[in-house]
């Protein structure tokens, strides 16, 4: 079954790539890489702002974690098209919105690592990092980015 037909078959739909909110482009290929920048927390309703430790549950910063991962597949399939050609998901770096003393940064992180796993499978499984960050822009609970092999 073609990714395509497995997300409409799991009722997942994916938004509309965004656009830059800076000077920058939304992704980069180079060689079997595609490098797609910082997708922040937004849903249908706009963006999904919050502190993690400071009133935002874990469970709300992993469905924002979700949502940044559907961006990513949104901008990936921008970039190569067919989401059939991804080999794999090589790398995910998750920021989180949180107090000093917030610990669960991989927890929140898990919203993005398990929609990459249901969506494509063992090439879905990547190394990441799940870090802290003492804001974000706009508000918003988390940013990812990731990196893609396609063939």
């Amino acid at each position: 079954m073609s990714i395509e037909a497995s997300l409409k078959d799991k009722g997942i739909t994916l938004p509309e790539a965004p656009m830059p909110a800076a000077n920058y482009v939304p992704f980069v290929q180079t060689g079997n890489l595609v490098f797609v920048s910082g997708q922040i927390s937004a849903d249908e309703s706009g963006l999904i702002t919050g502190k993690l430790g400071d009133g935002t549950t874990v469970e709300l910063g992993a469905q924002a974690a979700r949502r940044c991962g559907l961006a990513l597949i949104a901008q990936l399939k921008a970039a190569i098209g067919d989401l059939d050609r991804v080999s794999r998901v090589v790398k995910l770096t998750g920021f989180v919105n949180s107090t000093s003393d917030f610990t669960d940064q991989p927890k929140v992180i898990n919203g993005c690592s398990d929609l990459m796993v249901e969506v494509f499978g063992e090439a879905g499984r990547h190394v990441r990092a799940a870090v802290s960050a003492s804001s974000l822009p706009f508000g918003v609970a988390v940013e990812i980015e990731a990196v893609f092999e396609v063939r």
